[in-house]
This record gives C-alpha cells, sequence and structure tokens, in this order.
C-alpha cells in the first residue's frame, strides 16, 4: 500500500511538474540576457562567461550580454542582482568569493545563501603561485625562505578583497608563520598588468588567467594549489610536492539566479547549460584554460555551495582576515 501511495504520488508530482517545465520551455528566454560578471573585463570569470554566454546565446536565440560590475570583492555586484527580477533574464556568473563573503565582510546587505538561486556549477580551477620573473625565488622553498624575511616587504596580488586568492595568501601565511602583504585590486587583468610590471612580487592566480604568462616566460610559476598536478601544465608541482602539505586551493565558476526564480525555468537553464558544455569545442577550450570541468544540477550545486561556505569560514577564522 505505502509503495502504491509513493508511486501515486510521483505520477502526480510529476503531472504537476510537466505543464511548468513545458511553460519554461516555451517562454524564455523573452529578450537579450543580461550576465553579469562581478570582475573587470579580461580575468577567468570573464573568460568563461563569455565562452559560455556565446554557447547559450545560440542555443536560445537570443544575445547573452556580459555586464562586468567589479568591486567590493564581488559584493557590489551581489547585492545588486539580489534585488533583481527573477525572471532568468539576468544571471549571475561568480565565484568562489560569493561563499566566502558572508565569513569575512562583518556587514552586508544581501545574505549570499537565501538571496541566490544556485543554477549550476560550470567548472572548477586551482589557483596557482606566481612570481614576477625578477624575484629571487625559483622554488616554493625559495619563495617561502624569502617570505619569512622580507615579511611584509613582500606582496601579493589578488582580484578583490574576500576572494580565494586572497585568503590563500593568508592561508599561506598562516602555514609558513609570514606577514606578506596583500594588495587588493578589482580584478584579475588588472593585478596581473601590475605582477607583469613588477608593481607586486607574487600571485595566488587562477590558472586560467596565468597560463599564457606561464607558458611565455613572463610569469615563474612555483607551485599548484591542488591535490594532483594538471594536464595542461605537467611540470608544475604541487605544493604538497614543493613541500608544503594540505595547501589546496581553488576558484569556481557558477552561474545563480535572484532567489525567487520558478524551479522548472531554474532547472531549464542548468539544462541548457549542461547542454553547451556538453559540445566537444566547449569541452576542449574549458579544458585547455585548466579547468575542470562540472555542469552540475540546481541542488547538487547547492550542497557544493554548503561545503564550500564552511571551508572558508574556518580558513578566515584560522587567518584572522577580515574586510572593512
Amino acid at each position: 500500500m505505502t509503495s502504491r501511495r509513493t508511486f501515486t504520488a510521483a505520477c502526480v508530482a510529476g503531472a504537476l511538474l510537466a505543464p511548468a517545465m513545458a511553460w519554461a520551455q516555451a517562454g524564455y528566454p523573452k529578450g537579450p540576457v543580461k550576465m553579469v560578471v562581478p570582475y573587470a573585463a579580461g580575468g577567468a570569470t570573464d573568460i568563461i562567461a563569455r565562452t559560455l554566454g556565446d554557447k547559450l546565446g545560440a542555443k536560445w536565440g537570443q544575445p547573452v550580454v556580459i555586464e562586468n560590475k567589479p568591486g567590493a570583492g564581488t559584493t557590489l555586484a551581489a547585492s545588486q542582482l539580489a534585488r533583481m527580477a527573477a525572471d532568468g533574464q539576468t544571471l549571475y556568473m561568480t565565484t568562489s568569493a560569493h561563499t566566502i563573503a558572508a565569513s569575512i565582510y562583518s556587514k552586508l546587505d544581501f545574505d549570499p545563501v537565501k538571496d541566490f538561486s544556485p543554477i549550476s556549477l560550470v567548472a572548477k580551477v586551482p589557483l596557482v603561485l606566481v612570481v614576477r620573473p625578477g624575484l629571487a625565488a625559483t622554488n616554493l622553498q625559495e619563495f617561502i625562505a624569502l617570505a619569512k624575511k622580507e615579511q611584509s616587504a613582500l606582496s601579493f596580488a589578488s582580484p578583490g578583497n574576500g576572494t580565494a586568492q586572497h585568503l590563500a595568501g593568508e592561508m599561506f601565511n598562516t602555514a609558513v608563520q609570514a606577514r606578506t602583504t596583500h594588495v587588493p585590486y578589482r580584478g584579475d587583468a588588472p593585478a596581473i598588468t601590475d605582477l607583469l610590471g613588477g608593481s607586486v612580487d607574487a600571485m595566488y592566480a587562477t590558472l586560467t588567467v596565468v597560463l599564457p604568462y606561464i607558458a611565455s616566460g613572463k610569469l615563474r610559476a612555483i607551485a599548484l594549489a591542488n591535490d594532483k598536478r594538471v594536464q595542461k601544465v605537467p611540470n608544475i608541482p604541487t605544493f604538497a610536492e614543493a613541500g608544503l602539505d594540505k595547501f589546496e586551493a581553488a576558484t569556481w565558476f557558477g552561474v545563480l539566479a535572484p532567489a525567487r526564480i520558478a524551479a522548472p525555468l531554474g532547472e531549464r537553464i542548468s539544462q541548457d547549460i549542461k547542454a553547451v558544455i556538453a559540445q566537444p569545442d566547449m569541452q576542449a577550450k574549458l579544458i585547455d584554460l585548466g579547468a575542470e570541468i562540472v555542469a552540475n544540477s540546481p541542488a547538487e550545486f547547492r550542497g557544493f555551495m554548503d561545503e564550500e561556505a564552511q571551508k572558508w569560514k574556518k580558513i578566515v577564522a584560522t587567518s584572522g582576515a577580515t574586510v572593512n
């Protein structure tokens, strides 16, 4: 009897969901879709958002317009997105900084969890420690020795306060008992520009955006903050291999929407993202960027975000990092 009731309930739920899914398929999108990126143009998030946007635009028959809104470690854009219409016409491509925000900012005018609906985690990319070529460190042990000697005179850039790149630097300071200085920027591109120019010494960078500079020798790769080497750059050792155990940090790239989006519409967009990411040329593009492809469901992305929030909360507490 219980099994029969369960089966009947599932049939009823499916019958109710089918019209909603059909509505989502027929009524979306109603015009150009805006995808907001909380970083400056040219960074890893921007690159992935534009690549994904081109594919989705072709599938939907409507352009996906990328709008860059850098500032305040992604919280400026997130605050605005949290108040926008939940009709799917505005989406948000963000990173691990979103799940860090609640732990590192003392005051936020939005809730990173309650005010957003996860759509799909697109990909994850490990961070890599890179330094300017003129720095007197060619490997991790030399960099650690330099950090302990120079202390605050040694600087590291990040694409913003409260990002994974920022906290990776704080995690390093804690691990080796150093006080290297954090220099925040409004996105990857300006941070890398100053690193290339020698204004800062190092960066725990998203692998995607520094691959060309590593290949050309303009930046020196020291170690990869991952549990294993990456196929794209097999010569770069992990932190563990270079002598610093349990030092792993990555940024991720995922699509969110305002929290009140209809569940069937959120599922529809998620399925479309999964479909375009499954295309061979899209897969090749992401792999070439050093990414691990994910493309999961809204429910799976929610679970992942919850785990991320807890992980970064512990790192913030241990390092004592704060952002006013």
